[in-house]
């Protein structure tokens, strides 16, 4: 029985989404997932969830549009300036150091990028004894959303990303005007991959940071539950997990990671 089942006409909406484009709802909190399709039907029209699934069959763009809804894309480099300042002063020396090897890092639920290439820019900018930050730090970033992936590997971004990003770093780090592009060297501590956290495991762990902001607040409790202890078992020993301001944790996990910054909800392996 699907937990959907109350309500017949959504079942078969997400039935059918599920299986053309293998989209997993099983985690999304209900509430969530209504409000989200609920924004999709406005904007084009339609009054009921079949009139819907009629829409999605003929209009292929408004797929991808709905997809994009459901996965929560909004983002800006330096988002919530308060956290990057603690990862650039509290995390990134910590796992910086001389014979520490390669850096390896995961943006789970990268959107559009601008998360992962912020990180890149404060790890170059804390290189280690005049290297190359490439040669030090690699950075999967994953998303669901193939749209977003695409926009992200441009490297490409209007001005609205840069609003909370210091122009010192936008100079140092993009060049053109407006749309900028991410320097190479940047570029290249990133790979992004097609991921969906709710079903595959992590890319390639071991990480000695994580961070998936604002994300686990879309689904149930034993999702998040869930999520984070694939997290935990991702990181190195002494490794950090970065949520979002209005994420915790629940279970085992408080006694599995110690918290370094409750403001910044970072927490480390011990």
């Amino acid at each position: 029985m699907s937990r959907w089942d109350h309500d017949p006409d959504l079942a078969t909406l997400v039935k059918k989404i599920a299986l053309e484009r293998r989209f997993g709802f099983d985690a999304y909190k209900e509430s969530c997932l209504k409000r989200r399709v609920a924004v999709r039907m406005r904007a084009t029209g339609v009054e009921t969830y079949d009139d819907y699934a009629t829409l999605l069959d003929r209009d292929a763009g408004e797929y991808e549009k709905l997809l994009d809804a459901l996965t929560i894309n909004v983002t800006k480099f330096y988002r919530n300036r308060e956290t990057w300042e603690a990862i650039a002063q509290k995390v990134i020396p910590q796992l910086i150091q001389p014979g520490s090897g390669q850096l390896r890092c995961w943006s789970a639920g990268c959107a559009s990028g601008e998360e992962p290439y912020t990180l890149a820019i404060l790890i170059s900018e804390c290189e280690r004894n005049g290297e190359q930050a490439a040669s030090i730090a690699h950075i999967d970033a994953s998303d669901f959303d193939k749209r977003s992936l695409d926009r992200a590997s441009t490297g490409e971004y209007g001005d609205a990303a840069f609003e909370e990003l210091p122009t010192l770093l936008t100079q140092r780090y993009f060049t053109g005007e407006s749309p900028r592009s991410i320097k190479p060297e940047i570029r290249s501590m990133v790979r992004f991959v097609r991921h969906d956290i709710t079903r595959e495991p992590p890319p390639n762990p071991p990480y000695d940071l994580i961070m998936c902001r604002n994300v686990l607040i879309y689904f149930d409790r034993e999702t998040q539950e869930r999520l984070v202890s694939n997290f935990i078992d991702a990181l190195n020993p002494g490794g950090y997990l970065v949520l979002g301001r209005a994420e915790t944790l629940f279970g085992q996990a408080r006694e599995r990671l110690k918290l370094e910054d409750a403001r910044e909800r970072i927490y480390r392996t011990s």
